[in-house]
């Protein structure tokens, strides 16, 4: 079988949800299908990092598709020609979006639908194009997968998709996050912050994620507790940096993009993982606070109830006091441990073999040629 995928977001030093849920699943269905071909479809340059196995072939397609207008001319008409040039069975687009032109058989990820429910989150352009496009490429998929239980349920009742033509692949953790003992989180303390205890949060600096009601809730967390504590923001603006968000506390610390160890390390040594987004097709770190052994606190709706079961602290994320009353939970000592022990558990319940699988086994059914 010769099969096709949209690697537009593999980008070296720059994977974010949608480009981490693609290399990870992509490594193991690689790996574990040596008697198929793949191509993986760029739209620059590309890393060799990427390329993970011997029966990939990169393919770099003009032109960079990172606006609506250029969106339509790579999905609909270069990759279109691409999937002709390169005789491919089936089309596999991790980011949702898809050709309109091709008959060939095509599988989207649609990891959420923010754009529907809260179009004020994005520029203008980007809303409009997506609320156009997403309905025409989830009725022209052959099959849809998505990130979480939540996330089938919107589009079934946003789009009218057959609940059949959906199924559910989880995300899950890097590797590198796992729990620390009391003298490696001491250490690392020293290390990460001068011996100063922090709340931690990562993630683009996109306004559906909450930040600026989050270090409200700590700046006035501070001034009820006249304690040392911090909070360490991880993540670089996504859409615009027109907002001074550093003003809000002297105690937030900004320090832009981080990954592999060195992030597993940040939040592994965190009083708390602070994840508060009002919407997500996931919600990634809440997985990875509760796989480093770290309290959570995060939003009592979306998917991340779904992810965090129940051993996450939920909050209201339009409340500002709900946020606060939220961390004054995770800094009980005597919890402290509890909180733990249930996210360790709760976080063996995503895999991102058991996604592959899943993911794998859908290129199977779309496919004529299996």
């Amino acid at each position: 079988m010769r099969i096709a995928v949209n690697t537009r977001l593999l980008l070296k030093n720059k994977l974010e949800g949608i480009g981490w849920f693609t290399y990870e699943n992509l490594k193991r269905i690689t790996k574990s299908h040596p008697e198929h071909q793949f191509f993986f479809f760029f739209d620059r340059p590309f890393s060799d990092e990427f390329i993970f196995e011997e029966n990939i072939q990169p393919v770099i397609i003009s032109p960079q598709a990172r606006h609506p207008i250029l969106f339509n001319i790579w999905f609909d008409y270069m990759v279109n020609r691409a999937l002709k040039k390169y005789n491919i069975d089936v089309f596999f687009s991790p980011d949702g979006m898809l050709s309109l032109r091709t008959e060939v058989p095509q599988i989207t990820v649609i990891h959420d639908l923010n754009f529907e429910h809260h179009p004020e989150d994005l520029p203008t352009h980007i809303t409009k194009y997506y609320r156009k496009r997403f309905p025409l490429f989830a009725q022209k998929a052959n099959h849809i997968l998505t990130v979480s239980e939540n996330s089938k349920k919107d589009i079934i009742a946003t789009y009218g998709i057959n609940e059949q033509k959906i199924s559910v692949a989880y995300n899950s953790a890097g590797k590198y996050y796992k729990p620390l003992n009391e003298s490696e989180r001491k250490d690392g303390l020293q290390k990460i912050n001068n011996g100063r205890p922090y709340f931690v949060y990562v993630g683009a600096l996109h306004k559906r994620k909450n930040i600026e009601r989050m270090l409200l809730a700590f700046k006035q967390l501070k001034e009820k507790h006249n304690q040392p504590l911090d909070f360490i923001i991880i993540g670089d603006p996504l859409w615009s940096k027109d907002r001074a968000l550093d003003d809000i506390s002297k105690d937030v610390h900004f320090l832009g993009r981080s990954s592999g160890e060195e992030l597993a390390y940040i939040v592994a040594c965190s009083e708390a993982m602070i994840y508060v987004s009002y919407f997500e097709g996931f919600g990634i770190p809440v997985l990875e606070g509760m796989k480093s052994g770290v309290p959570v606190v995060t939003s009592n709706i979306s998917s991340m109830p779904e992810v965090g079961g129940n051993a996450a602290i939920y909050v209201d994320p339009f409340s500002v006091s709900s946020i606060k009353e939220g961390m004054i939970k995770v800094l009980d000592k005597e919890q402290f441990k509890g909180y733990c022990e249930k996210g360790i558990e709760q976080a063996k319940k995503f895999s991102w073999d058991n996604s592959a699988e899943i993911i794998w086994r859908s290129i199977e059914k779309v496919s004529t040629k299996v």
